[in-house]
């Protein structure tokens, strides 16, 4: 019999629902048992029979009873399946083994300096942005003067592509800036730039298909494309940038950052600029060109885009999260219509739009000048810590001992030891001291190069006085 407690919090359906299946799968309502009628039952129990109704149909739909057409609920000939002993009962399936991806991920901690929760006095991150407190209250008003303007469509299944609006920001700001003059359905916006990498991998390559890369270089560029199963080979850098006669024949894309090398610091020069535009074309191959830092630099005017010169063969990526902040999860690639076309279409079945809130805020913080100004003030910033650093570092001696590269533009320089400097102790050696400094060989995939990349964003200039001259006592 059905019973009903009063002081119950499920509601009376739940209750005779709970029982009934209790019954049926212990057996004491067996296969083939005629159920009461729902008004009858209904009567027995003081209830609506509208609320039999629903524990009968809920019984139906989850295939404890079948009905007949004389009428009438009976038990189903249904079976519990024999659940497994205690003594059997294991963990679930086990994991694959996967040990490029432990691998990979330990070599991300270390190069982002997050191998350790040691608190430090000066952290020379190359990873870490200059923001200030004006730009958390225009980037808080931007947010709320973007919110305040949704309505339901905000709320329905985005573009793949991206935001319009902010795609046409950005198509503004590259034909001004960087000299790209692309259309809309040329840009599709990304998470980062990780997340465009994978997508170019996905898309455009096939597994096993050679791919070159900056030695060293942007670790997460060869991790990305070595865990989609391509054929990494790294080329090395030099005074002048990537060797490209190191890129092998086979190569179906090559990853550059020809406006401050991500390491080294070099630019890329015009004659290898031009080396790799003609073995692009002939090959041919694709170019991943990575803007990276060209919004700083500090001496000269900045070179043309690869894109510029061969947009069909070139995928030209920038990345907020690099200039503005880690947090804003937005970059773009910018490609011919047809290699766009192609990612669009991966994106849709892999991601399938990105999170409506950040784009607006973005459209919003780029339409209303906040941006400009805002890189126009971290530029002026960047300058004066670059000017600090390297006048800290000469002054120190550390420029006598150790190469210095890196002092045209960027957020960093590199300070570059032997091969056989002990690059690991002398990191370890300032950690101690409360200096964080971040090794040259977390960039290396095949190199045997030492050093320390200094990042000074988010140090300023006292800092990075005391800093250098501390760091030059360890190393000195």
């Amino acid at each position: 019999m059905l019973t009903i407690n009063r002081n119950d919090d499920r509601p009376i359906w739940q209750q005779l629902l709970d029982q009934a299946i209790h019954n049926i799968t212990a057996g004491n309502w067996p296969p083939g048992q005629l159920l009461l009628p729902s008004r009858e039952l209904a009567h027995l129990l003081g209830v609506s029979r509208s609320t039999i109704q629903i524990v009968y149909e809920e019984l139906f739909s989850r295939g404890y009873t079948v009905t007949s057409r004389r009428g009438g609920t009976r038990v189903s000939e249904w079976k519990q399946a024999a659940g497994p002993e205690a003594d059997t009962v294991t963990a679930g399936p086990a994991l694959p083994e996967l040990p490029f991806l432990d691998a990979a991920v330990d070599h991300l901690h270390h190069w982002l300096g997050d191998s350790g929760p040691c608190q430090v006095d000066i952290n020379f991150s190359p990873h870490e942005p200059f923001l200030d407190e004006r730009f958390h209250h225009i980037w808080r008003q931007s947010f709320l003067q973007a919110a305040a303007g949704i309505d339901a469509s905000t709320w329905a299944y985005g573009d793949p592509c991206g935001y319009l609006p902010l795609r046409e920001q950005i198509q503004r700001y590259l034909s001004l800036e960087r000299g790209i003059h692309v259309g809309v359905n040329q840009i599709l916006l990304t998470s980062g730039a990780q997340h465009s990498l994978d997508l170019i991998a996905q898309s455009l390559l096939r597994e096993g298909d050679t791919v070159t890369v900056e030695d060293p270089g942007f670790p997460a560029a060869w991790m990305a494309m070595a865990y989609r199963g391509m054929n990494v080979v790294p080329a090395p850098v030099d005074e002048y940038g990537l060797q490209v006669d190191r890129v092998p024949p086979q190569s179906k894309l090559v990853f550059v950052t020809p406006s401050h090398q991500c390491a080294v610091g070099v630019i890329m020069s015009e004659p290898r600029r031009q080396q790799l535009l003609h073995l692009a074309a002939s090959a041919p191959c694709w170019i991943v060109e990575d803007d990276y830092d060209s919004e700083f630099r500090y001496r000269g005017t900045p070179l043309p885009t690869l894109f510029s010169q061969l947009p069909r063969n070139t995928l030209y990526m920038m990345s907020f999260s690099k200039m503005i902040a880690p947090g804003i999860r937005l970059s773009a690639i910018v490609g011919s219509e047809e290699a766009i076309s192609r990612l669009v279409r991966v994106h849709r079945l892999t991601y399938r739009h990105l999170p409506m809130m950040e784009q607006l805020t973005l459209a919003h913080f780029i339409a209303r000048g906040h941006f400009m100004r805002h890189m126009r003030r971290v530029r002026n910033v960047y300058r004066r810590r670059h000017e600090a650093m390297t006048k800290a570092i000469m002054a120190s001696g550390l420029g006598g001992r150790f190469k210095l590269s890196g002092v045209e533009t960027g957020s960093h320089m590199l300070l570059e030891a032997g091969d056989t400097y002990d690059e690991q102790a002398a990191t370890r050696s300032a950690l101690e001291q409360g200096i964080r400094v971040y090794p040259l060989s977390s960039y290396c995939l095949a190199s045997n190069r030492k050093g320390w990349v200094l990042g000074f964003p988010n140090v300023d200039e006292a800092a990075i006085q005391q800093g250098i001259s501390r760091l030059a006592g360890i190393l000195l």
